[in-house]
């Protein structure tokens, strides 16, 4: 009984992967909500058919029909919602607009107000920009302002922490903060008041570790490459100069390049606006970027020129290494931060990475988070 379910379930599967085109599937193996299902996934992945000329023949007394045109866009999106699990249904959603292009989702504002906020959707509505009407705006903005907001939230307490002082354990502080709580000197301060009968200790005073504070300020500068690559690391770098631009100890710069060289500085504490700006796409001139960089620097061993990019150079390295070399002989801390694809796998020209490193460039291929680690690691 057992292996006739499994075999059962197996084969209701494969049909959903199949699609249109496998055989049929009757009984009890197969469910309205599996009928719902497969038109789900047949209106959007059906497309991967059409784009290899596989449509079966629809001519008159050919049988039922579960094409495109039969299942509206924003019919499909709210029974997407209902019948995939939500994680599911964001990927789902995503190559709707990514990959498949269903720009009928991105022309009412009701309907793209219904979509659930996430990265991937965030990056389809960066590059669809300059094509969406003007009475979208708002609806782009809030959506992008919500994505960014969750990145925000999630990176940080790692930069507060990290950029405005390490712990410094030999010296207590009045403020009662969970990422200043000093649990080992707890526990030992409170051992007296170890409770046997329910096993239990009773804090009566918890204690907190001081912050090292650092008097002078640090200038960092932010070079984004913004080709079309570089997409996922643009926003990343938009929310790390939103977070950087609000800590007392650092000054931002943030510059982005393609070909042109852009200065954003003054937007810099403001990432949807950064997001809403920029322009992807494009060739990638990075010396040109670096040498508006070095212009920037004003004290030099209290600089760190961060460059994000895929190091993919579309020009001539010589000004590139040029640049570089006279930088790290003023003692400007450069830091190469290699692209990251949306999976964090790292998606770079290694050789030029290396050249660059040659030049006096700490590259790496972290994350966001990592990044802040090694951002604090050179202020120290």
């Amino acid at each position: 009984m057992a292996d006739h379910q499994d075999n059962a379930e197996l084969l209701r599967r494969w049909r959903l992967i199949l699609g249109r085109y496998a055989q049929p599937l009757q009984g009890e193996s197969w469910t309205r909500d599996d009928g719902r299902l497969d038109a789900s996934l047949d209106y959007l992945y059906g497309r991967e058919y059409e784009r290899k000329g596989m449509l079966r023949d629809r001519s008159p007394g050919a049988g039922g029909s579960l094409d495109p045109s039969q299942l509206r866009a924003i019919d499909w999106l709210n029974q997407a919602r209902e019948l995939f699990p939500h994680d599911v249904y964001e990927k789902v959603q995503g190559h709707a607009i990514a990959r498949y292009e269903l720009t009928g989702l991105l022309r009412d504002p009701f309907v793209l107000a219904s979509l659930e906020p996430n990265q991937q959707l965030a990056r389809a509505l960066i590059g669809m920009r300059g094509r969406l009407s003007s009475d979208m705006i708002a609806a782009v903005r809030a959506i992008i302002g919500r994505v960014v907001e969750e990145i925000t939230q999630r990176l940080r307490q790692d930069f507060v922490n990290a950029v405005t002082g390490r712990r410094n354990r030999f010296r207590r502080s009045q403020m009662n903060s969970a990422q200043n709580f000093d649990w080992r000197a707890t526990i030992a301060a409170n051992l007296k008041n170890y409770d046997a009968a329910s096993s239990r200790m009773v804090i009566a005073r918890p204690i907190f570790n001081a912050r090292v504070r650092r008097s002078l300020p640090w200038d960092v500068i932010l070079c984004v490459d913004q080709s079309a690559s570089m997409m996922d690391s643009v926003i990343y770098a938009a929310v790390v100069a939103g977070i950087l631009s609000g800590l007392p100890a650092v000054n931002v710069k943030l510059v982005v390049f393609d070909t042109s060289v852009v200065d954003l500085t003054h937007l810099a504490s403001d990432p949807v606006e950064v997001l809403l700006t920029v322009q992807l796409g494009g060739g990638t001139n990075i010396g040109r970027a670096v040498q508006y960089c070095e212009q920037l620097v004003v004290q030099p061993q209290r600089t760190v020129m961060a460059l994000i990019s895929d190091f993919e150079e579309g020009a001539p390295p010589g000004p590139l290494l040029a640049s570089l070399k006279r930088m790290a002989e003023s003692r400007v801390t450069l830091l190469g931060l290699a692209a990251l694809d949306e999976r964090a796998q790292p998606v770079y020209d290694r050789g030029m990475a290396q050249r660059l490193a040659d030049q006096g460039m700490h590259v790496a291929a972290l994350t966001p988070r990592h990044f802040a680690e090694w951002l604090a690691g050179v202020m120290q």
